[in-house]
């Protein structure tokens, strides 16, 4: 019975309600939404501890685009097959899959800088565990809420850039200099990470209070009022730390339901969708179509640079859902051109009708998907889970997105061997399904403190 009154009191809190809409909680109350001033400048601090952060993103992006540019030299070289290329292609995942399994708890018991640091240092020895890094996490913690969208979103935004320029440099340099390149920002970021606060919502966490306000006051600035802010971060944390359910095995109660769902639902449709069949195979769809593989690169390049640009200019003007809904149309319609164009090579029909879709196709799919898809996934899932189980819902979260990066790296040779066009279409079906599960299940979180977005869904899940 405590920790059931405790959530009742979680759920009625009147202070972390304040988007100005009505949400009831129970059977019988109905909590108003008011909005209240708080500390919300935006400091130089926040913008180098986010620059310092979104470093291993690029390091992370260049990794994935790293594959398909590299992809003839390897083989050449090496001489692999490219059953064997597949698996090379995959070990990515691999890797990722086993850093998602620790990466949330080593940021919850030693924090988001440590573990970034780990990350990298990872990084820098092999491009293996990547998904140590917690950098949307950090970034959504640190920054006031009507820009928190906008910064978060760099964190794609340095993902896709350095995909872009993984597959422009990659056109001009050999595999081996390619790989050299990407350790750069790593080498950065790893001394900067000394010089930056961690995150004032894990130090209230771990009881680290007098810590918690200095970071706060130095993320703000030196003027600022933090006390609104720091006594509504405080509050939630100290309800959220009575309820005791931190673990991995706590995930699964009918009040976070609707997060894992939304959490989990959106990377699966963003990853069985084809991103990494694009991303890892682009040339090798360009030269199978007739399509030169170089323009074809430069030009995936320049568009995915646009995309993740516009992408993070924006998500705080636009709202997250509308940017999630274009790109997941523009994703499908790229997956259906492409499956056009090798359904009318199968068929002799156009002389060069199959390499004009096929560009189209690719630079329609990855130009919208890195417009929202590619990038707000990550920033839903840095908002919607409350700081008792962050860190066990972003490893799982992260699990899964890179079991299925996994699963389409490895199976995209021999699904393409079975059927060039069928590959696409499925991949276009997917992102059509992820378009319902998009207008029907994911709420709007732009300009609400991380706080509210959590309160209003635990609220929804909850029995009335």
């Amino acid at each position: 019975m405590e920790e059931q009154d405790l959530e009742e009191v979680l759920l009625t809190r009147s202070f972390l309600l304040k988007s100005g809409e009505c949400i009831r909680c129970n059977s019988s109350s109905i909590v108003e939404l008011k909005d209240e001033g708080s500390s919300s400048s935006i400091t130089l601090v926040v913008v180098f501890s986010t620059l310092v952060a979104v470093c291993g993103s690029y390091c992370f992006g260049h990794a994935v685009g790293y594959s398909s540019p590299a992809e003839s030299g390897i083989r050449e070289e090496l001489g692999i097959t490219t059953a064997e290329y597949s698996v090379f292609s995959s070990i990515l995942s691999v890797g990722a899959m086993l850093g998602a399994l620790l990466s949330g708890r080593i940021a919850d018991l030693l924090g988001r800088r440590v573990a970034m640091g780990i990350s990298q240092i990872f990084c820098l020895s092999g491009w293996l565990a990547i998904a140590f890094s917690e950098v949307p996490i950090y970034i959504a913690e640190i920054t006031p809420k009507h820009v928190r969208g906008g910064f978060t979103a760099l964190n794609p935004l340095l993902m896709g850039f350095g995909q872009s320029l993984a597959f422009l440099i990659g056109s001009l340099v050999n595999w081996r200099t390619l790989a050299l390149i990407g350790i750069i920002p790593g080498l950065i970021q790893l001394p900067a990470l000394f010089f930056i606060p961690e995150s004032p919502r894990w130090l209230v966490k771990v009881g680290r209070e007098k810590e918690f306000e200095a970071a706060l006051s130095r993320l703000r600035g030196a003027s600022a009022d933090i006390f609104p802010e720091a006594n509504e971060i405080k509050e939630y944390t100290f309800f959220l730390k009575q309820i005791k359910e931190d673990g991995i095995f706590n995930l699964f109660q009918r009040k976070y339901m609707l997060l894992l769902t939304i959490g989990v639902g959106l990377m699966a449709f963003q990853r069985f969708g084809g991103l990494y069949a694009f991303l890892f195979y682009a040339s090798d769809i360009f030269e199978s179509a007739g399509f030169s593989s170089t323009i074809g690169s430069i030009s995936a390049a320049i568009i995915q640079m646009v995309g993740t640009s516009l992408g993070a200019l924006l998500v705080d003007k636009c709202g997250r859902r509308p940017m999630l809904l274009i790109s997941s149309v523009g994703a499908c319609t790229g997956c259906i051109l492409t499956g056009l164009a090798f359904f009318c090579q199968d068929i002799d029909f156009g002389q060069n009708l199959p390499a004009i879709l096929v560009f189209l196709g690719v630079l329609f799919y990855l130009g919208f998907l890195q417009l929202g898809l590619g990038g707000i996934p990550w920033i839903i899932m840095s908002e919607i889970f409350p700081i008792n189980i962050k860190g066990a819902a972003g490893s799982l979260v992260i699990l899964v997105s890179w079991m299925g990066s996994w699963v389409i790296s490895y199976t995209y040779s021999s699904l393409f061997e079975w059927s060039s066009a069928g590959t696409f279409l499925i991949y276009g079906c997917i992102c059509a399904a992820g378009i319902v599960f998009t207008a029907k299940l994911v709420p709007e979180t732009k300009g609400r403190t991380l706080e509210e977005i959590q309160e209003s869904l635990i609220c929804t899940c909850s029995p009335r």
